[in-house]
């Protein structure tokens, strides 16, 4: 693999923008050269198969959707509690939200592992270790809510930012709304 940090980055970033626009079908090496205006074969010397590729895009959509440190310490010096917590869920829906290529990118690739074996096999230990560092994370800051909670949260906000990405149900209900409905639903009273 090419150790050029930054051109590994922009590619990836190519290869999210023609998954968000085009569909997993739609993802080649090629495509990806073609977005990033690099030379045919450039994709392949940084992603030699597809499975490297889809690793490299489940890396960057990670990296694209993480909180900043200064987001978390903000919240981290607040005292836990359900308003605190609906306050994470708020953010983490803004930064879907923000960056709605990255978040379809997610999906298409979510899609297409119902489908092809080969890609749930890389996708499902990303998504297990993303879950299971939000459990640690949550009994960690001390925040209501165990295993199962955040479980039925990752659901309830794949399908709010499914709904929202795509073609909404009821778009005039706020998303603030929806969140503090969930959380008020799914965390019991302290």
């Amino acid at each position: 693999m090419v150790k050029n940090t930054a051109r590994r980055t922009a590619l990836a970033d190519a290869g999210i923008a023609v998954l968000a626009r085009e569909g997993s079908r739609g993802l080649t090496h090629r495509a990806i050269d073609d977005e990033a205006g690099v030379p045919t074969g450039t994709t392949s010397n940084y992603f030699r198969s597809r499975d490297a590729l889809v690793a490299g895009l489940f890396e960057r959509i990670g990296a694209r959707l993480a909180p900043t440190p200064e987001d978390l310490a903000g919240r981290a010096a607040q005292q836990p509690s359900r308003a605190l917590f609906a306050d994470y869920l708020r953010d983490i829906v803004r930064r879907l939200s923000a960056d709605p290529d990255v978040t379809r990118a997610l999906f298409e690739l979510r899609l297409a592992s119902g489908r092809r074996p080969e890609l749930a096999a890389v996708l499902e230990p990303w998504l297990r270790a993303g879950f299971e560092a939000d459990v640690e994370f949550n009994r960690s800051a001390g925040l209501p809510g165990g295993r199962r909670e955040i479980a039925l949260f990752h659901y309830a906000i794949d399908g709010l930012l499914f709904d929202r990405l795509t073609t909404p149900v009821d778009p005039e209900i706020p998303v603030d709304d929806v969140i503090d409905a969930l959380v008020a639903g799914l965390l019991p009273a302290r």
